[in-house]
C-alpha cells in the first residue's frame, strides 16, 4: 500500500502540471481551454521534431530532452501570448460558449495537423536511459527517477505561481482583472495585454508538460482529449483559481487511480472518474476553491 500511494503521489506530479496551466487560464480569465490536452501533445510532438533535428546534428545524449524543453519554453510563451492576444481575447465575456468555441475548433486543428506531420503511430523522447532510472528504497521498493523529477518540477512550478501571484506586480494585475476588470482598466490596467501574459505564462507549462509527457511515455495526436479530462478533473477537485488546490486535486487522482489500478488493472481510471463525481456533487466549488481579496 505504501508502494501504491507514492506512486500515486508521483502520477498525480504529472496531472498537476496537465493542470496547472488550465487553472490559470481560468483564475485570471475565466476561460476553460478545451484544448489544454491537444497543446500539451502538439508539446510533446514539437519536443520530438527537436530531438530529430539535434540528432541530426549528433547529438544524442541524455541532456537533449532537457534543452529541447529550454528552447521550446520561450517559443511556447510567445505563442500563447500572441493567441491570446489575437484570438481568444475577442472570445472572452459573460458567455463562456464563444471560447469553448474556439479552443474546441483549435482542439481539431491541432490534432489533424498532428496526424498529418506525424501519423498516428505512438512516439516517444528517447532520454538515453534516463526514463528507466530508479532509486532503490527500504522494502525492496524503488522510486522512478523521471516521475519523481516531474513531481519536483510540479511542486515548484505551483510554489512559483503562487509567489507570483501573491508577490510581484504582475500577480496584482492578474487579481485586479480577474476580480474587476472594468476598474482595473480605470486604474490603468490594459487587461487584454495583462490576459496575454497570463496565457503566455500557462503555454509554458503546457510546453514543459508535454515534453515530460513524452519523455514518461509514448504519445500520439489522439491523447489530447484524454489529457484534457485529467487536468479538468484536478482543477474541479482542487477548486477553479486555486493552485495549491490544483496540486492536491493531482495527488488525490493520481493516488485514486494507483489504488484503482491495484485493485484492478482496468479500474484505475475509472475509480479516478468517481471521485471526481463524487467532489463534484458534495463540494462543486473544490476542495480549496479560489477566494477574492
Amino acid at each position: 500500500m505504501i508502494e501504491t500511494l507514492l506512486q500515486g503521489l508521483l502520477l498525480g506530479g504529472l496531472y498537476c502540471l496537465f493542470a496547472l496551466g488550465q487553472s490559470l487560464m481560468f483564475g485570471v480569465m475565466r476561460l476553460t481551454n478545451t484544448a489544454q490536452g491537444d497543446f500539451i501533445v502538439l508539446g510533446s510532438f514539437a519536443a520530438i521534431a527537436g530531438m530529430n533535428a539535434l540528432a541530426a546534428l549528433g547529438w544524442r545524449n541524455g541532456l537533449a530532452p532537457f534543452a529541447v524543453m529550454l528552447a521550446l519554453m520561450p517559443l511556447a510563451f510567445g505563442f500563447g501570448y500572441a493567441l491570446q492576444r489575437w484570438v481568444l481575447n475577442g472570445t472572452l465575456g459573460r458567455d463562456p460558449l464563444p471560447s469553448l468555441v474556439v479552443t474546441f475548433g483549435l482542439s481539431i486543428v491541432i490534432q489533424n495537423l498532428l496526424l498529418e506531420l506525424f501519423s498516428a503511430d505512438p512516439r516517444s523522447i528517447e532520454t538515453g536511459g534516463f526514463n528507466t532510472a530508479s532509486i532503490a528504497l527500504p522494502d525492496e521498493m524503488a522510486i522512478g527517477v523521471l516521475p519523481l523529477a516531474i513531481f519536483s518540477v510540479a511542486l515548484i512550478a505551483t510554489g512559483a505561481l503562487q509567489w507570483l501571484f501573491n508577490g510581484t506586480r504582475l500577480g496584482r494585475a492578474f487579481r485586479a482583472v480577474s476580480d474587476d476588470k472594468e476598474i482595473a482598466e480605470l486604474m490603468g490596467l490594459n487587461s487584454h495585454t495583462v490576459y496575454a501574459l497570463a496565457t503566455g505564462i500557462a503555454f509554458v507549462l503546457i510546453a514543459v508538460a508535454g515534453v515530460l509527457q513524452g519523455m514518461r511515455t509514448t504519445v500520439s495526436p489522439a491523447d489530447g482529449p484524454l489529457l484534457l479530462l485529467f487536468a479538468f478533473e484536478a482543477v474541479i477537485i482542487g477548486g477553479m483559481g486555486s493552485f495549491w488546490g490544483t496540486f492536491t486535486g493531482a495527488l488525490l487522482l493520481g493516488i485514486t487511480q494507483q489504488i484503482g489500478f491495484r485493485i484492478d488493472p482496468g479500474w484505475g481510471i475509472w475509480i479516478g472518474h468517481v471521485v471526481f463525481l463524487i467532489v463534484l456533487v458534495l463540494r462543486p466549488q473544490g476542495l480549496f476553491p479560489k477566494t477574492r481579496g
